[in-house]
């Protein structure tokens, strides 16, 4: 595996997560992994010193040295990276997608028949170790491409395999996910800061129990409703601040959270996928 070269088109905030990742991780090696854009010669300079990858303009490319190629760039600009992909690229090479609400089916309609691609989601935790990765394979990608695309998943975090009709909805639950606990944090922060208490000591035993809980779910075999239960005495404290959460809408604000992200999601491909069809 660490000889594979892989090639990150889009060297935005994403990509960078999945850099310092997979970089840390030591799955491939640092002079393997490749960080592409068009012009943004300072950014690819930043990566390539920050993680010790190489940094360079897409027409740079070795495109036929490269084992996989991962799309990282706004959806915005997705159209003009796989117009300018496919002419340069064969396929059976991996083509792993990290654009959101964009189908494999249309990502191989716009390169190659049978091209070799695999829809992932992974989030912004890639940075340390920690993302949880939806992974989606085409029904044209073989298992030794699956398996190179998990393998390096997997070298950023917890790896899921789905099918493609649940992306959307793996992007509300997770993709967004952390933003969703960085609000929890803030609200955390706020209340304690308002009512008195040191705003770092707040941060830290906050983000200590988000920790303690998920580790709880994650080492155990008890459901979450069932530790939630075990932590409640009927009329105590959690038992009071649980109250509040349900009379206040509490299940209902995450409930809606991840079905809105999931809907833009969806939102996203049909846009994207619409305007193409105009073209």
């Amino acid at each position: 595996m660490d000889k594979k070269k892989i090639a990150f088109i889009g060297a935005g905030s994403m990509a960078e997560a999945m850099i310092a990742g997979i970089a840390e991780s030591g799955t491939v090696g640092k002079r393997n992994i490749y960080a592409a854009n068009r012009s943004n010669q300072s950014r690819l300079q930043e990566l390539e010193e920050n993680y010790g990858i190489n940094g360079m303009l897409l027409d740079e490319l070795p495109y036929s040295e490269i084992d996989a190629f991962i799309l990282a760039m706004k959806p915005k600009d997705a159209q003009k990276a796989l117009v300018n992909l496919k002419g340069k690229i064969k396929a059976e090479q991996a083509v792993i997608s990290v654009i959101a609400g964009i189908s494999s089916q249309f990502i191989e309609a716009c390169l190659h028949d049978r091209q070799q691609v695999i829809r992932v989601m992974p989030n912004t935790s890639s940075t340390i170790g920690e993302s949880a990765t939806g992974v989606s394979p085409s029904p044209s990608a073989s298992m030794e491409n699956v398996w190179l695309a998990e393998e390096l998943m997997a070298s950023v975090g917890q790896v899921f395999r789905i099918k493609e009709e649940e992306m959307d909805l793996f992007t509300g639950i997770a993709g967004s996910g952390p933003a969703y606990f960085y609000y929890l944090m803030e609200s955390i922060e706020e209340t304690a800061r308002a009512n008195g208490m040191d705003i770092q000591t707040a941060r830290k035993a906050g983000a200590q129990t988000i920790l303690g809980a998920a580790k709880m779910i994650l080492n155990g075999e008890e459901a979450p409703s069932e530790l939630r239960r075990k932590v409640t005495s009927p009329n105590g404290t959690t038992a009071a601040g649980l109250d509040a959460l349900n009379f206040n809408g509490g299940g209902y604000a995450i409930e809606q959270a991840i079905l809105s992200a999931a809907k833009r999601s969806k939102e996203i491909s049909e846009q994207f996928e619409e305007s193409m069809l105009v073209k």
